[in-house]
């Protein structure tokens, strides 16, 4: 392999690498003003879209013992890589997509497991990271907020009985 094909596949190594997930599209037919775009957006989730050929993405793959994605790895590719949630970088591929017909989300890979284009849109369904955090936090502190409640009720009952004495007295 001559060096300049060597060091794209290293940067592509540790693109995968630095990342929890992978997700392959097909983006024939877009134009550049779609591109920078999705880029845009998917910037704002903290993802990635690149731009390279599937040999480069078989090798890159192949050496890090990731699923195969020989299947999903016929056209014109692009994989979209990041540091946190894939969900996101789902989502913004799926809203995307619905827009402009493009790009096709073929295959993904999450923490080294293979998904098909179905279930990486199932995780751009589900809610955002923070929202799934808001909702386990809310339901963790439920029954401390209860609790203190019911603690609290007994003083806040005699207070309310003396409040409407000291009321019928003033009257």
């Amino acid at each position: 392999m001559r060096p300049e094909k060597a060091t794209i596949v290293e940067d592509l190594r540790s693109k995968f690498q630095g990342s929890p997930f992978l997700i392959v599209a097909d983006y024939t037919g877009m134009t550049v003003p779609h591109f920078a775009e999705l880029r845009t957006r998917l910037a704002g989730t903290g993802a990635k879209l690149s731009v390279v050929k599937n040999s480069f993405i078989k090798i890159a793959a192949k050496e890090l013992g990731m699923p195969d994605l020989a299947t999903a790895l016929a056209g014109q590719n692009a994989v979209v890589t990041g540091e946190a949630d894939i969900c996101a970088a789902a989502k913004v591929l799926n809203v995307f997509a619905r827009e402009f017909q493009k790009p096709l989300v073929k295959a993904g890979v999450l923490d080294n497991a293979a998904l098909n284009a179905d279930q990486v849109r199932a995780l751009a369904d589900l809610p955002s990271k923070q929202v799934l955090q808001a909702q386990l936090l809310g339901l963790l502190l439920a029954p401390a907020t209860r609790f203190v409640r019911v603690l609290n009720e007994p003083g806040a009952s005699l207070a309310r009985v003396l409040q409407a004495k000291a009321d019928q007295s003033a009257a």
